[in-house]
């Protein structure tokens, strides 16, 4: 594999003391050994590959999952546990500008049916997942925020003011906030493998430590090759996201960009703590800034807080960021200063140069398809996503939205782009002044 990150990034050290990890075990999945036939090849055992796995299983489709690392290793399983609106980066103006007005609200409705989808699978499959929340809250950071959620007014939702905050629970210095209706927090480990085990009942194979080396085209599909054995399909669908390689495919080599996310956990806060902060919704929320905070108190009173992390990955970076996002985790919520931290962790999530999802055919390779780029949201869009590819792989009707079926340009610098990251964070960094 050619990736442009360190091999420390893609090891046990970012995903060390991840709380999720204590909450349920993981599946034994078998390896992947000698050959294995399929209709469909699944590269990513992650909520993309997995949703995807499920879909074709259940319309009688012989599938097979090949995830490079255990059950749960990757994002989808030490994300925050945000399922949500989002996926896209763009102002609502700009995707307009882009795409035109049908199109943009033909993607907006898919960030609802994506939420939407997610609560489905729980429901039908009984998928006990610690959910909470009735939509998600965006609390402004400053004044000016404020401002611009003012222009929101109450369309679909509902404005609160600084006065409000107290009353709802959600203490702190924030200039108010703006409710959407849409979404909910849950424990993504507990979902993820419940989509596995829904996967399985319904036919598909899924194997772990099978990583894909390679994927090679044959007169009647393709074979992929794993360390002890080989997968033989008609169609191979890329679920890989900021985990994903350059060399295979090579037409998303600079497509996609991985960027770290630390997220922490503390031991459940008492009444008392609560109370000392003012805090007790079971809200999820994330702030104004562009280089976000995200938070919300699970069912178990424990606190989860996240941060976009570092653009350096090493063991020496590693502890600065986590250093980081506890600083600015006491400097919001002073009152618990003192309360203990159980658990903290790194992961990546996955942006586009121009800030979209994709999902759709991989050019110049008949019957392969990818899905990436969620931008930090893919418990719902990659769900979706997963269940796009489903539909592609059987030439059903997907009705995928044009933002996220056009195919994404790569970014400046091929394997060096990396290098775009420190100035962009810094004008964020500047902007949320």
């Amino acid at each position: 594999m050619k990736r442009i990150f360190p091999n420390y990034s893609y090891g046990p050290g970012p995903r060390q003391n991840c709380w999720w990890d204590e909450t349920t075990q993981a599946p034994d999945w078998p390896i992947q050994s000698g050959e294995s036939d399929a209709e469909v090849a699944v590269i990513g055992g992650g909520f993309t590959g997995l949703s995807a796995a499920l879909h074709l299983a259940e319309e009688g489709r012989s599938v097979v999952v090949l995830e490079a690392e255990k059950p749960g290793w990757g994002a989808s399983g030490r994300n925050g546990g945000f399922c949500c609106l989002g996926g896209s980066k763009l102002k609502p103006e700009t995707l307009v500008k882009r795409y035109g007005e049908v199109a943009a609200q033909a993607y907006e409705q898919a960030e609802v049916d994506a939420v939407d989808l997610v609560a489905e699978l729980l429901a039908r499959y009984r998928i006990e997942a610690d959910t909470h929340s009735k939509g998600e809250t965006v609390l402004a950071h400053s004044a000016k925020a404020m401002k611009k959620l003012r222009q929101k007014g109450e369309a679909g939702g509902v404005l609160h003011e600084a006065d409000d905050l107290p009353a709802l629970g959600l203490g702190g210095t924030f200039f108010g906030g703006y409710t959407t209706p849409v979404g909910f927090g849950l424990n993504p480990r507990k979902y993820l493998f419940g989509l596995a085990a829904a996967a399985r009942d319904q036919g598909a194979e899924l194997f772990q430590r099978s990583a894909a080396l390679d994927v090679r085209k044959t007169a009647v599909g393709y074979q992929l090759s794993t360390p002890l054995g080989s997968v033989r399909a008609e169609k191979v669908l890329f679920c890989t996201n900021g985990y994903s390689s350059e060399d295979f495919p090579l037409w998303m080599a600079g497509r996609y960009m991985p960027a770290q996310s630390t997220v922490l956990v503390t031991r459940p806060l008492t009444d008392v703590e609560l109370q000392a902060q003012g805090w007790s919704s079971n809200q999820i929320c994330y702030d104004t800034r562009h280089l976000l905070h995200y938070f919300r108190l699970m069912p178990d009173k424990r606190f989860l807080f996240g941060m976009r992390g570092g653009l350096i990955s090493s063991p020496k970076a590693e502890a600065k960021i986590r250093k980081k996002v506890l600083r600015d985790f006491h400097v919001m919520f002073p009152a618990w200063s003192q309360v203990e931290v159980t658990n903290i962790w790194s992961g990546f999530v996955c942006l586009a140069r121009d800030l979209l999802p994709f999902v759709g055919a991989v050019p110049d390779q008949p019957g392969c398809f990818a899905g990436f780029a969620y931008h930090g949201n893919g418990v719902a869009m990659g769900s979706y996503c997963g269940q796009a590819l489903a539909r592609l792989a059987m030439q059903q009707p997907a009705e995928i939205p044009l933002p996220i079926s056009t195919p994404p340009r790569r970014f400046p610098l091929g394997r060096w782009r990396r290098a775009l990251m420190p100035p962009a964070y810094a004008l964020m960094a500047l902007a949320d002044l």
